[in-house]
């Protein structure tokens, strides 16, 4: 038996959450996230979002823990959101938002505009002699993840300066270089 999956939803106030026909739908003061789901069942008994499979069949058992840590992170998502912080390492490295529109100037030959979803809040912070530090906030942890990955991946952080974008408190592996 999954650990993760045997182990009960509970649902905070002000949390709705409904299950019809494969789609599970969870509603609070932050917004409203969906869900398909297939080869386990779902039931929502008072306060409590239990997932249950009816065999041991690989397929089951590996889906088990999956819709439980998805409906847990949607309920987690309209109470209090999640949020991811990158921050821009080398000289000349910047970042600067219009509304949605996120300018980074990575060391290219131009800047890079990217329209972020609107479900996604974004922030950048620059401060003086510290490293520029792109925030983004959601309800929705697979699109912040989605929108978070492709910023780094503009340029990622490289093994022997460690120049690049990389997430706040993110452990780098790196490599001593040439010796003289």
């Amino acid at each position: 038996m999954s650990r993760i999956g045997k182990s009960p939803v509970t649902i905070p106030a002000g949390v709705t959450v409904s299950v019809a026909d494969g789609i599970i739908t969870v509603k609070g003061k932050n917004g409203q996230l969906t869900q398909e789901f297939s080869d386990v069942t779902v039931t929502v008994e008072g306060d409590l979002v239990q997932v249950e499979r009816s065999s041991d069949h690989k397929d089951q058992r590996a889906k088990h823990g999956l819709y439980r840590s998805l409906i847990n992170n949607m309920i987690i998502g309209v109470t209090d959101g999640f949020t991811k912080s990158l921050e821009l390492v080398g000289v000349g490295y910047r970042a600067s938002n219009q509304g949605q529109k996120l300018d980074l100037a990575l060391g290219y030959s131009h800047n890079i505009v990217l329209e972020i979803a609107s479900e996604v809040t974004l922030e950048t912070i620059s401060e003086k002699g510290k490293n520029p530090i792109v925030k983004l906030t959601s309800f929705d942890k697979q699109l912040l993840g989605q929108v978070a990955a492709k910023i780094r991946g503009f340029r990622k952080p490289e093994p022997y300066k460690g120049k690049g974008v990389k997430f706040v408190g993110e452990v780098l592996r790196r490599k001593a270089g040439k010796s003289a």
